[in-house]
């Protein structure tokens, strides 16, 4: 256990890590990867549901 906490100090003290306007950036990326997945994933589900509703309405096809 005092290895982890002396791993854990020595990664707080290194400087070569990413800087907070690094980590802002890389934040700011994964959220817009985020709401553009989800904004694709929308409009899919909107488009399955449009054509549920359309059988729905329209009556379910005939089995072959």
């Amino acid at each position: 256990m005092k290895n982890f906490k002396e791993k854990v100090v020595q990664f707080l003290r290194d400087e070569e890590g990413l800087e907070l306007s690094e980590y802002a950036v890389a934040g700011s990326l994964i959220v817009v990867l985020t709401v553009t997945a989800f904004s694709e994933l929308g409009q899919a589900v909107a488009v399955k549901i449009g054509e549920i509703t359309g059988i729905i309405e329209n009556g379910a096809p005939a089995a072959p």
